[in-house]
């Protein structure tokens, strides 16, 4: 009995102690880090989501990421007088978050999740088709955030490995020269576009997401930023046959880039996605910090642009310049140009005599009758109730009647259309003028651009040089087609029209205002007009100062041309040349 006892107390420690070796592993579920995270190909899937998400922030494109680069313009002035004012003047201190800060925040959280996704990619077994997905999406995102920042802030930190966050040293990383950004921006692009399907391969899964066509056309864009006009116009013509990288083509009616129930179609490369008015979420996502699954999920893109008569914040207006460039020249069919209407929310009489018959500059039989949120108007609405000025229609629901009052915040749904087909042909355009000067060839491709909104083929002829050619692309072709829309900033940076005494001069003239209180439609002078944004323009901020506090807490970061008031125009004459110079199309 008593070996008994002995033998059941040996099993019984014995069992114990293997007992205690059995750990029981639990993960608290609120309180999960990326460690365990991200190996496995549907792990991956739900990261690419999750960078999505990133571009739908206040400082990507939900606002203010979208809105900054259009007050950077020379068609947008600040109705507001207040929010973005110092964007608008070209002076910021580098001590205002709104835009100092925020869009380089919410970018960087892009760059952060796609490093994310690219560090883990390489180490997953899948199918050669979901590897080229996975990673070609995160290139084409991180090549997008960067592209962002380094055409507003200058020169910022090139982070593309993930584990260098898990070092204090490398996360405080210190600033990288433009083209070196630059440099990676192409790196990823060309990838991307190698490995990504087309839009028309991906089929319903290619539907708002980034294509080969989305990849090929930024990296277009990017070439064109640093003036490789030959390298750029091979892409673009290959997305013009429609071979490698899909079918794009025009819309029929321009108005179907604007509306909800028209998005991601035939002229879109990339736009960024938004759930259609009334089916969002119910918390506001204004920041990175907001995880709530009941985030909203729309834009407030409209609450800046639209009227303040009917809601909105009032904060931006359409310029008199942009206006009176529409109004020189009607369809051939004797109608206003119907950008007009959807660019600008302003009281035309011709509208009120449209019927719904179908005619080349208005397709479809729609009678475009002149409402503004199911109000009929007799006047141009203001777009700030104090200042004035022309509120802009586009990306808004201005024109679309869906319903009769701005509900300001992350509310409208309509898609941020990022880059259309219109904007290839005329990229083309402009290379193929760059290289060979005024040809046929460039002439065709503007006017593609031109018959889809019913005006006059222009002629060879009318156009003897290369700089008459480009002024038309660059202040009627470009402005008329995408006017107040993000891009036109980045336009006069890689133009270097800041760095020419008569090109500043002209940007002067374009951006005049009046703060009368009237949506003034008057062609402004100097003497007519109130001020002009550019009268303002600090030396060096055609790029926005990096956040001061960012800087005080990264010593290894310095401030770029807006914090130093650096005169950028002798390094840019220095690589480029001197900008072209301006010349009377009269």
């Amino acid at each position: 009995m008593k070996n008994l006892n002995i033998i059941l107390l040996i099993l019984a420690l014995i069992g114990g102690l293997t007992a205690c070796d059995d750990k029981l592993e639990v993960t608290d579920p609120n309180n999960q880090t990326t460690a365990g995270f991200g190996d496995s190909e549907s792990e991956l899937e739900e990261a690419i989501i999750a960078c999505y998400n990133r571009i739908r922030l206040e400082g990507t494109f939900a606002r203010v990421g979208y809105t900054l680069d259009a007050v950077r313009g020379d068609e947008v002035w600040n109705s507001s007088q207040q929010w973005y004012l110092e964007y608008d003047n070209f002076n910021s201190p580098g001590t205002i978050e709104i835009g100092d800060q925020w869009i380089w925040r919410d970018n960087y959280h892009v760059v952060n999740r796609t490093n994310f996704v690219l560090s883990n990619v390489e180490e997953v077994n899948m199918s050669e088709d979901s590897y080229n997905k996975i990673k070609g999406q995160a290139l084409f995102l991180r090549a997008l955030a960067y592209y962002h920042l380094a055409t507003y802030y200058q020169t910022v930190p090139l982070i593309t490995d993930y584990a260098s966050y898990s070092d204090i040293n490398a996360m405080y990383a210190s600033n990288n020269t433009q083209d070196e950004v630059f440099d990676q921006i192409e790196i990823d692009l060309t990838e991307a576009m190698q490995i990504l399907p087309s839009r028309d391969a991906g089929g319903e899964w290619a539907q708002g997401r980034a294509t080969s066509g989305a990849a090929a056309g930024y990296l277009a864009r990017a070439l064109m930023f640093r003036h490789k006009y030959s390298e750029a116009y091979t892409i673009l013509k290959d997305i013009i046959a429609g071979q490698k990288y899909g079918k794009y083509k025009l819309t029929d009616d321009y108005g179907d880039n604007f509306r909800e129930d028209t998005e991601n179609n035939s002229e879109s490369l990339f736009e960024v996605q938004f759930m259609n008015y009334g089916t969002g979420g119910t918390e506001q996502e204004w920041t990175p910090v907001n995880i709530s699954p009941n985030a909203t999920q729309g834009h407030a893109v409209e609450s800046n642009y639209a009227s303040q008569e009917l809601g909105s914040w009032g904060d931006l207006a359409g310029s008199p310049w942009l206006y009176n460039l529409f109004k020189k020249e009607n369809s051939t069919d004797g109608r206003l140009d119907p950008r007009l209407y959807w660019t600008l929310v302003t009281y035309e009489d011709e509208y009120n005599d449209y019927t719904d018959e179908e005619t080349a500059a208005y397709p479809g039989g729609d009678p475009r009758s002149n409402k503004v949120y199911q109000r009929d108007i007799a006047a141009t609405p203001l777009s700030n109730s104090s200042q004035g000025g022309i509120s802009i229609a586009k990306f808004t629901n201005a024109r679309t009647n869906l319903y009769n009052a701005i509900d300001v915040g992350l509310k409208c749904g309509i898609n941020l259309r990022l880059m259309r087909y219109s904007d290839v042909l005329l990229r083309a355009a402009e290379c193929e003028n760059e290289i060979n000067g005024p040809t046929q060839i460039a002439i065709d491709y503007i006017n593609e651009v031109r018959q889809r909104v019913a005006l006059p083929d222009l002629e060879l002829a009318d156009f003897p040089t290369a700089d008459h050619l480009f002024e038309q692309i660059a202040n009627v072709e470009r402005p008329k087609e995408f006017g107040c829309e993000n891009g036109r900033g980045i336009d006069l940076l890689r133009w270097g029209f800041f760095y020419d005494n008569d090109r500043f001069n002209q940007m002067v003239e374009h951006a005049y205002y009046k703060v009368d209180g009237t949506a003034s439609t008057e062609e402004l002078t100097a003497e007519t007009a109130d001020a002009s944004s550019f009268q303002y323009y600090y030396k060096g901020h055609e790029y926005f100062p990096i956040y001061q506090n960012t800087l005080d807490a990264n010593k290894n970061l310095i401030g770029n041309s807006a914090n130093k008031n650096e005169d950028n125009g002798p390094a840019f004459i220095q690589k480029y040349g001197a900008p072209r110079p301006v010349v009377d199309l009269e």
